[in-house]
């Protein structure tokens, strides 16, 4: 795989091929749930240290699952802002069945 990507769409196939491991991908999806739930509690409750703890929980749940269970490390470290996109695209993709949970 190229270590540069001219575009998202050529960049999301090597993101998902790091994300083969299916607890992986479920330890992921769980924390953008966790993400989304903070970031609602942080705007209902005016609290705004709970951003803090969702930057926390989305990254702490990725990295369990590529640090033990996909033994790579994230593409966050090389393309930050493609992985983020990649993040939300996986799960959407997970959340409409395109790729299995």
């Amino acid at each position: 795989m190229p270590t540069r990507f001219a575009s998202f769409r050529e960049f999301y196939p090597f993101y998902l091929s790091e994300h083969s491991n299916r607890t992986s991908r479920r330890l992921h999806f769980i924390g953008s749930c966790g993400v989304l739930a903070l970031l609602a509690l942080a705007l209902v409750q005016g609290r705004p240290w709970l951003l803090l703890a969702a930057l926390f929980c989305g990254y702490g749940f990725a990295w369990v699952g590529h640090f033990f269970f996909e033994k790579n490390r994230p593409a966050t470290f090389k393309h930050p802002l493609y992985s983020f996109v990649g993040d939300w695209v996986m799960f959407k993709d997970i959340l409409t069945g395109k790729i299995r949970f």
